[in-house]
């Protein structure tokens, strides 16, 4: 721990003991991350890979579903990547490449996509992909069985058919210039027609196939063998939910797991020598995020003094070392042409500005609200903590209410039961629209009940815009406004680190929220 952090965990010691429902363990040690360029240097072809491979991974919550449609959570879905896929899917450097099809062509208006299907891709269960399952799948993110579409972007497709054996063609209503970027995303993959039920028989196409689950303890892959591209290189996986924050490192160093993608700077400090830390950067958004349908955070003079209360270095200090990026608005930058740096200066540190604003709301003595934070992720706890502590500065109490992952899910996410939750969202492809949908007043997913028309105007600008460069204008006015109308606090671009058994290598940063378990190898 950095002598910085310590004298500042010292003054939060105190507070934490009287805000937190649930204990949280004390940090020590320091150990400087190494770069991911200076580790796993071995290829996979000079591995031994004799016999049976096999790998275990932890993650901090179980998988919310087996079927990708309707699975929701981030982390869901980073592993089902290696299960189903589309007919695109993103490479490592963010760029849509062909999957189950081979190719596809769009027509000058880009509203018709003419996609043939590749050649020998077969299910995990044995049988072809057929242009009939292709139909069946992309009707299902059409039609959720109420005649709503599933995935929202499937609202504007006229028609979906099957031309000859191996061509489907997709016609929108209107051109979207991200539609086929949807086509790549886990929740829009190719499902054979013919199984009823993925929750209890989870069939995709992917690198790994799913053969057994014990909820809230493991889901078990194997390597599936007439995969039609790369294979994969370890033979089994087994992914082991650590729920509890606390026992990550416990099962790292113990031997209990050999990866795991986000643990803490502390927790990598702590690990031994057997272990490589690379790092990169989480690719989501944290924030505070507001529910800006009740009191006070309905009022916009009140979310603006939270952001110019806040002092995000040292948040970045405490919660890893100093490393993450400070973001001001809904969007990382990964996103590259749409990421706006400059919204950072919009709100500086600024107690005494905070308090103005507070009293001109109404509110010149504070106020007490509750923050609801998912008691797995130990970043987004330790961000809830030093937050607590610097809005008492203006006369504000935040008081940590840590709850369970799916509670979250549930309470939070769906039925929108809470004043505050601090977590961090991703979006399920590199496109701007996919990130700033969530915010639009009729989104099914704005679970901050965020409402605003000049930005509902703005998005509907931008899916309609006749050049990309238009439309880019338009995405950026989007963040414009969730940034000056402060929609949430933004905070950080999480830095990420990546603890990893030097028994394994291969593994990869993607530019958005995803594992590529099929690259890894093992070194001995």
């Amino acid at each position: 721990m950095t002598k910085r952090r310590s004298r500042f965990f010292n003054v939060l010691f105190v507070s934490m003991l009287l805000t937190l429902t649930i204990a949280l363990g004390g940090c020590a040690g320091d150990k400087e991350a190494e770069d991911s360029s200076q580790v796993a240097t071995t290829s996979a072809t000079e591995a031994e890979n004799s016999g049976t491979s096999h790998i275990t991974i932890g993650i901090p919550q179980d998988l919310d579903s087996l079927d990708p449609n309707i699975a929701t959570a981030a982390g869901t879905q980073e592993i089902l990547f290696n299960v189903y896929e589309g007919l695109y899917k993103p490479d490592v450097d963010g760029n849509l490449i062909p999957a189950v099809a081979s190719d596809c062509a769009i027509s000058e208006d880009g509203k018709v996509y003419t996609f043939t299907l590749r050649d020998g891709v077969k299910f995990h269960n044995g049988n072809p992909v057929t242009v009939e399952d292709v139909v069946y799948s992309m009707n299902k993110c059409a039609d959720d069985g109420t005649g709503q579409p599933l995935v929202s972007a499937f609202s504007n497709v006229e028609s979906v058919e099957a031309t000859d054996d191996k061509t489907v063609v997709i016609t929108l209503i209107e051109e979207n210039k991200d539609f086929l970027a949807i086509l790549s995303a886990t929740e829009t993959c190719i499902v054979p027609a013919d199984v009823e039920d993925l929750e209890t028989t989870p069939v995709g196409t992917g690198p790994y196939k799913i053969v057994s689950r014990s909820l809230q303890e493991n889901v078990e892959l194997e390597k599936f063998d007439e995969y039609w591209g790369e294979p994969a290189n370890i033979e089994e996986v087994t992914i082991k939910i650590l729920a509890d924050a606390d026992s990550i490192l416990m099962n790292l160093q113990g031997g209990a797991v050999d990866l795991v993608e986000r643990v803490t700077s502390t927790q990598a400090s702590e690990l031994g020598d057997q272990f490589n830390v690379l790092e990169g950067s989480m690719n989501l958004v944290q924030a505070l995020y507001l529910n800006n349908a009740v009191e006070p955070f309905n009022n916009e003079k009140v979310r603006q003094a939270l952001s110019y209360a806040i002092n995000k270095q040292e948040i970045l200090d405490f919660v890893a070392d100093g490393k993450g990026t400070p973001i001001a608005s809904s969007m990382f930058p990964a996103f590259g042409k749409y990421y706006m740096e400059e919204l950072n200066d919009v709100y500086t540190n600024d107690v005494d500005k905070a308090k103005e604003l507070l009293a001109e709301a109404g509110y010149p003595d504070g106020f007490t609200f509750t923050i609801r934070v998912p008691s797995n992720y130990q970043q987004h706890v330790d961000t809830a903590t030093v937050l607590a502590e610097q809005l008492k500065q203006i006369g504000v109490t935040a008081n940590i209410e840590l709850i369970e992952w799916q509670t979250w899910l549930d309470d939070v996410y769906k039925q929108k039961n809470y004043e505050a939750t601090i977590v961090g969202l991703d979006a399920s492809t590199l496109t701007a629209g996919a990130m700033l949908k969530r915010f639009t007043s009729t989104a099914h997913n704005n679970f901050t009940n965020y409402n605003n028309t000049d930005y509902d105007k703005a998005y509907e600008s931008a899916l309609v815009a006749k050049t990309d460069e238009e439309a880019t204008q338009y995405y950026k006015e989007c963040e414009k406004i969730l940034c000056e109308t402060a929609a949430n606090v933004y905070i950080q671009d999480l830095v990420q680190f990546v603890a990893i058994n030097k028994k394994y290598a291969g593994y990869e940063f993607y530019p958005f929220y995803v594992m590529d378990i099929a690259k890894l190898y093992a070194v001995e």
